[in-house]
């Protein structure tokens, strides 16, 4: 075991430091009252968990798009999965790839999760509050104030911006915590020589990987950046991956001040930034999401068109030659370079498949390759 420097472990060790941990450790438990409080939305029953369940990482497998508070009001993109959320860099310009990056939300409206964990409250199609004083008259009412009062002051309901930020504050650091980022997968597991993956994981990993193949991870990273950190898979980039409008959303097909194009409506990505130079050039792009937990977080892709695995790879492999995915809902941006005929076998198919199984949270390692005894494929092979 390497021994830390005497300088370094005396920092780990300070009060200053350990009273910094502490007090963080009490605004994530606060956060995740305030996380699962269904008495914040308007009216009340709908919580932050209500579209971001943590059993499904974070997102919301009952729906292609959320209901809001009000059920006959929904969302007009499927929840995204919110695990891992706290690397998601901030929205920025990359100079050298020539693209935005980062950024909360699909489009990157949200610059920072501090921004992004206070609009759900007063959005109409989420929790429905008409306005932030309305929020913070909730949370004043709320079994866990006094806590919000001891770790921001005893003041904080005194001013209104103080008091949100404190919410959000609360929030975020609640994200940024174990819960929501655990590195647990199988794949995490086999990248440090825990556990081997079977012969068809193996061969997934490979097509996800090849550039003449897959070329999955060319967007989704799959190998460490660093020996402190696992991979993300994703690089928080922008694309236009070709997707046929989905005609099942929910709220196509009902007449309100939200959706005025009504069945006409086109979703511009991130376009509809108001953060973004050129907008033009971005219509129907959305922010490659992380593959983590994929297997757990279906329906699939913004508009929720895919139900299984199965069918999002089959996508990416045919999109071009199959007529049955239909056509893009925007055009004139289409990634043509990356996917739409990559010419996978059905075996290949499969395999990429049950590779991206090998990234969901909670694997727990068999114990007979905890004791060193057997491999986990001889395992699998009864040998």
């Amino acid at each position: 075991m390497t021994k830390l420097p005497g300088s370094v472990l005396l920092l780990l060790l300070s009060p200053l430091s350990m009273a910094n941990q502490q007090m963080q450790t009490q605004k994530a438990a606060l956060g995740k009252l305030i996380f699962n409080d269904t008495s914040l939305s308007q009216p009340a029953g709908q919580s932050c968990q209500s579209c971001h369940q943590t059993a499904a990482a974070y997102s919301d497998p009952n729906n292609i798009v959320s209901p809001g508070a009000t059920p006959t009001l929904f969302g007009n993109r499927n929840a995204p999965s919110i695990s891992y959320v706290k690397y998601n860099p901030v929205l920025h310009w990359d100079l050298t790839e020539k693209t935005w990056v980062g950024g909360f939300f699909y489009d990157g409206r949200s610059t920072n999760l501090h921004s992004q964990a206070k609009k759900p409250f007063i959005n109409p199609l989420e929790m429905g509050n008409s306005s932030i004083t309305q929020v913070i008259a909730k949370v004043k009412e709320s079994g866990y104030a006094s806590m919000l009062q001891q770790l921001y002051g005893k003041d904080l309901f005194e001013d209104e911006d103080d008091a949100i930020d404190a919410i959000t504050d609360a929030l975020v650091a609640y994200e940024q915590g174990p819960e929501f980022a655990p590195f647990s997968a199988k794949y995490d597991h086999y990248l440090k020589g825990n556990v081997s993956l079977s012969k068809q994981e193996l061969l997934g990993l490979e097509v996800f990987e090849a550039e003449d193949k897959g070329n999955c991870a060319a967007c989704h990273p799959s190998q460490p950046e660093s020996s402190r950190r696992p991979p993300l898979f994703t690089d928080y980039t922008y694309d236009n991956i070709g997707l046929a409008a989905n005609h099942k959303l929910p709220f196509l097909n009902m007449a309100t001040k939200y959706n005025p194009a009504g069945k006409g409506y086109v979703d511009q990505g991130l376009a509809g930034n108001p953060n973004i130079d050129n907008p033009e050039l971005q219509v129907g792009k959305f922010k490659v999401p992380t593959l983590r937990n994929i297997a757990k977080t279906a329906p699939y892709m913004h508009n929720g068109i895919f139900d299984n695995l199965e069918d999002v790879v089959d996508f990416y492999n045919s999109r071009d030659i199959d007529k049955r995915w239909g056509v893009p809902e925007v055009k004139a941006t289409v990634n043509h370079e990356e996917l739409g005929d990559l010419k996978l076998s059905e075996i290949e198919v499969k395999a990429l498949v049950a590779f991206m199984k090998t990234l969901s949270d909670g694997y727990e390692v068999p114990a007979v390759v905890k004791g060193g005894e057997k491999s986990e494929e001889q395992v699998k092979n009864g040998e």
